[in-house]
Parts: C-alpha cells; structure tokens; sequence
C-alpha cells in the first residue's frame, strides 16, 4: 500500500482547482476519477456548459443534432484541456478509477488492470451528485427514459417529450427542446409553479414557456409509465382524481440530483452522513474525520458549480491561509435558470421577507421599459428588487429578463459588499445596454 501526501477523489471544479494549487505548493497529489469522460467535472461535461451551449444554439434557431455535434466538439476539447492541465504537472497522478473506502484513510481503487490501495495524508472527496430516480412504476425500465445527460446526446430531435419534473433543471430543458421544435408537456407533483418565486415572477415565466408551447400539468400525481412500440404513455392523476396520460417518444426526468456517495464505502469509515447521503461537514468542510474534507455537490446544500470553487477558497484558505474564511462567510449567493429569458436571483425575494418580518420597499421595472430590450427585440419579462428603506441596502433582487445572469452578479457584489441602492441608482452606464436599468429600478 503506497502512502500518498493528498489524495481526491473526482475531478470536479473544486478537486481540480485544489489539486493543481497542491501541486504548485509541491505537495504530490493523487486524482481518481471513475470516467474518462468526466475530466473536469460535471459543469463541463455533462451540465453548465453544454447545456448552456444547446441553449443558445436554440435560440440561433441551429437544427437540434448539429447543436449537438458542437457541444460535443466543445465538451471533448475542455475535457482534454482539463486532463493536462492535471496530468502534465509532475507533483500529480490522474488514475481512471473506482475509489472506495476500506478505513478512515485508506481507499481500494478498482482500475482496468486490477485493485491498488492507498492511503492518504489527506483526502478530498469531491465526487459530486447524480440524477433522482423516483419510483414511478415503470419509468426506470422504460426504454424512452432520458436523464440530462442522456437528453443532450440524442441524435435526433423529440417529435414529443415528456418532462417529469418542473424544477429548474426540468425547466431549461422544457424552454430549450420547445425552441428546437419539440412538443413539451412537463409533469409536476406540486400545485405551485416554481414556489420559491414571488407570484408575480412565476405567473410571467409560466406564460413566457406557455407562449413557447410547453404544456404544464402541475399538482398531479404520476402513476405508472407504460412502453409502447414506439411511445410511451405517462399515466397520471389530476388533483380532481380524472386519470389522464401525457404521450412522447421520450421521456426526461428532471427529478433533481442527490449527493454521489452510494458506492464510496462510507459504511466502513467514521465519516457522517445525513438522510439525503450527504457528507456533513464543518464550516472548514472537514468531515467527521480528521483530515478528510468533502468539497461541491456531494456534501450537499445549493448544486453550482462556482460553489465548488468557492469550497477550494475554504480549504486553501484552512491550509495556507488564516482559516478565516470559512462556510460562514459565504452569503447571497446568486443563480441563474436559463429559460427563455433568463431568471436570476440573489438574496431575499418579497416571499422570504415576509415570512421574516423584514421591513422592505419593492421596486419593480418592467423589461419592455429598458431601451436595449427594445434593442434587441425583447421584451419580455420583470425586474423586481427589494431595499430596506431606513439605509437604502439592497436585501435582494429577482431578475426575468434578457442578460438578467450578468446583471445579478452586479447586485450580488452590492449586496455582499454592503453599497446601497442609491449608489447602483445614480451610477453612469454606457448606453444601450440592460445594465443602466439600475438607474430606474432603484429609484
């Protein structure tokens, strides 16, 4: 058993960034990663990026399978440029693998040419999370059954989709395959479209995917899925008890993503986990073993990939730093779905504020009275910000519009960075661009 000075296991955004600041600082680092294919992490290959680019690519009004063979040029040069950027350090070892625990700092890693054990110094897991699956009779074995990932492989276009699942994920690929020219009907338990928005954000959105021609079936409860030759039927219950059925030839669920530590060995550890199979960690995210850390998706909490990111600045900050920055420090942290306009959001919505007892001014700017949506030709959507009218801080924004996912970051920094809405209010913007908005919705 060879004993390495760090080991990490995944090669997610945080685990790659950290292996490569490791390996600078002279440490020898070694990196599992069970798929060739997943280089880099999950943004780049099989989430953010490539979704983002079919997206677009939609939007360009590109025929669905060419999109497809770009994103996928995409996705193998990123991969590959992710590889090297690991691979060519010296201090580094990138082994193909299947890691799992045999004790508290030791791992087996199942590899093509048989089991090789380690044990770590340190060890970093960052294996990231994987698909929902709920237990819907019939909908695991059914051979139209889509994930995400297996939905941005397809090599021809849905005539008819089936979306089980309106979250945001399920959301995005209802706008994008709408765009492409599928027949969307999205599924849904909950009675409430997207119920951690405002009303009056959730009433434009849903008639903006509406008027794209997605289908919503919301406060349903899904029965069975039954295959046919070349369809399958999604049989449901309406909140009125009437059984009806959605018909495709595929079906996506977009159920959400749990924490990937089934298959790690954790029964035979300390480490602790929570009801969801997440790793609990401290506010340096050291797991309940000393010298163990969990960094991204897999301890659980908000899926992002600049989460991740942010998970390395705490352990750098642990290891070569003061340990002051900590998962204490980490507020408003904002978020885009990218529908069709974009949503993004950080902060407080008029929701959360009320239910606090927070006292707040709303400012509310339709988009259609910002001169570079008429620019570029739409209109649609609704910026909405709350202020607390004693000393003018911004306690949070929601933006349905055009370039809304470069604006929050904006309103993010002003917020973190404690600048009022006065200072965003009277700012000079170049012009015409969505940003001078700022001088209106403030006021």
């Amino acid at each position: 058993m060879k004993t390495i000075e760090n080991i990490i296991i995944g090669f997610g955004k945080g685990g790659k960034t950290l292996a490569k600041f490791l390996a600078q600082k002279g440490e020898e680092v070694l990196v599992v990663e069970k798929s060739n294919q997943m280089y880099g992490g999950t943004c780049i290959n099989i989430a953010c990026l490539p979704s983002k680019r079919l997206i677009i690519e939609a939007g360009n009004g590109m025929d669905f399978v060419d999109a497809v063979s770009g994103k996928n040029e995409m996705t193998t040069l990123l991969r590959n440029k992710n590889y090297h950027m690991l691979a060519d350090e010296k201090m580094i070892t990138v082994l193909d693998g299947e890691a799992r625990f045999i004790n508290d700092h030791e791992i087996e890693v199942k590899t093509a040419s048989g089991v090789d054990k380690y044990r770590g110094k340190r060890i970093f897991i960052n294996t990231g999370a994987v698909p929902v699956m709920l237990p819907i009779s019939g909908l695991k074995e059914s051979k139209f059954l889509l994930d995400s990932t297996a939905a941005m492989e397809q090599t021809s276009l849905p005539k008819e989709l089936v979306i089980i699942g309106a979250g945001y994920i399920g959301l995005e690929f209802a706008a994008m395959f709408a765009k492409y020219g599928s027949i969307v009907t999205v599924l849904d338990h909950n009675s409430d479209f997207i119920p951690r928005e405002d009303d009056d954000i959730s009433e434009v959105v849903k008639k903006d995917l509406e008027d794209l021609g997605v289908k919503f079936e919301l406060g349903v409860e899904i029965e069975k899925v039954v295959d046919h030759d070349d369809y399958t039927s999604v049989i449901y219950k309406t909140k009125s008890g009437e059984e009806k059925q959605a018909i495709g030839n595929r079906i996506l669920a977009a159920t959400g993503r749990k924490p990937n530590t089934a298959h790690l060995g954790l029964e035979n550890t300390n480490i602790k986990v929570n009801s969801r199979g997440a790793i609990e960690v401290n506010k340096h995210l050291e797991t309940s073993v000393k010298d163990v850390w969990a960094i991204g998706d897999v301890k659980g909490g908000l899926q992002f990939t600049y989460i991740s990111l942010d998970d390395y600045r705490i352990i750098k900050s642990q290891l070569f730093g003061n340990g002051e920055y900590t998962l204490e420090s980490r507020k408003n942290i904002p978020y885009s779905v990218f529908i069709d306009p974009a949503l993004s959001e950080v902060g407080l919505t008029e929701k959360e504020a009320k239910a606090q007892g927070i006292e707040y001014e709303i400012h509310k700017l339709p988009v259609a009275a910002i001169p570079k949506a008429r620019v570029a030709k739409d209109t649609r959507g609704l910026f909405k910000a709350l202020v607390n009218p004693k000393n003018n801080q911004i306690l949070g924004a929601t933006l349905y519009g055009i370039e809304s996912y470069e604006l929050i970051n904006t309103i993010s920094l002003a917020i973190n960075q404690n600048i009022p809405a006065t200072v965003l209010r009277d700012q000079i913007y170049t012009h015409p661009t969505m940003s001078e908005a700022f001088n209106d919705l403030f006021k």
